[in-house]
Order: structure tokens, then C-alpha cells, then sequence
């Protein structure tokens, strides 16, 4: 049996070549991108403005819509779709609610082997290519 497609919508956020990165209290050892999963009727800004302000305490600035990723999601092992925007916050993000942690990752620091799979090997090619994010090969 196929398990449902998981629907997800994430905000890509770079501040002085760091991605911010955070972890969930049930896979602490696993870092995502802030953001959620959408409630009935809501849509991907709304899920994002919502989710950010529930985890971190900010609120999301300058929302730019990058691209649709498609890949297993790391906790479930389920097909997930993943949209993710480019965003900038207002105020320091702190974690909250169901999140352990929060990093501020280069990729040449311990956290590169922590990333979620779709973060890894999807988005940061993604921020790379279209000269978001400078990450070491």
C-alpha cells in the first residue's frame, strides 16, 4: 500500500552565507527547513507565515517562491512535495513548539551530515545554482 502524499511548505532562509536549519523535538538528530505542513483551506504563504510564527517566533519577509521538491520525507518515510520560498525574518528566531533546535549552518560545519535527505540533495543544489547560498562541494 502506498502511503498519501505529504504536502510541506518551507522557507529557505540565508543570512551572511548560513542556511537556517532546525530540528523537530521527535528526530532531534535530523535538521529541516522551518515551515509545516498546511491545515485544511490554507495556502503555501499563509501555512508559512503561520509555521514560522509557531516554531521560531518571526515572521517571514520578502516571500519568494523557489521551486516544488518532491523526495521522502525524512521522518514519516513518506512521499512528500515540498514548495519552498526564499524568505528574510523579522527578529531572531528562536525555537518553539515542536522544534529541539535551530543551527545556522555554512555546510562546512557538522550539520552537513544532519540534513534531512530533499534539504541535502535538492534544495542546496537549488540555492546554489541560482546564487543564493555559496556551499562547499
Amino acid at each position: 500500500m502506498t502511503s498519501p502524499l505529504i504536502t510541506v511548505v518551507a522557507a529557505a532562509v540565508v543570512e551572511q552565507g548560513r542556511l537556517l536549519v532546525v530540528s523537530k523535538q521527535a528526530a532531534p538528530g535530523v535538521f529541516y527547513l522551518p515551515g509545516g505542513k498546511p491545515e485544511p483551506g490554507e495556502d503555501a504563504q499563509a501555512t508559512l507565515l503561520r509555521e514560522l510564527d509557531e516554531e521560531l517566533g518571526v515572521r517571514p519577509h520578502g516571500l519568494t517562491r523557489l521551486a516544488d521538491f518532491r523526495g521522502i520525507a525524512a521522518l514519516e518515510q513518506a512521499p512528500m512535495l515540498m514548495t519552498v520560498f526564499a524568505a528574510t525574518l523579522a527578529g531572531r528566531p528562536r525555537p518553539a513548539a515542536e522544534l529541539a533546535r535551530l543551527a545556522w549552518t555554512t555546510g562546512a560545519d557538522g550539520y552537513r551530515p544532519l540534513l534531512a535527505p530533499a534539504v541535502r540533495d535538492q534544495v542546496i543544489p537549488h540555492l546554489c545554482a541560482s546564487g543564493r547560498l555559496a556551499w562547499p562541494g
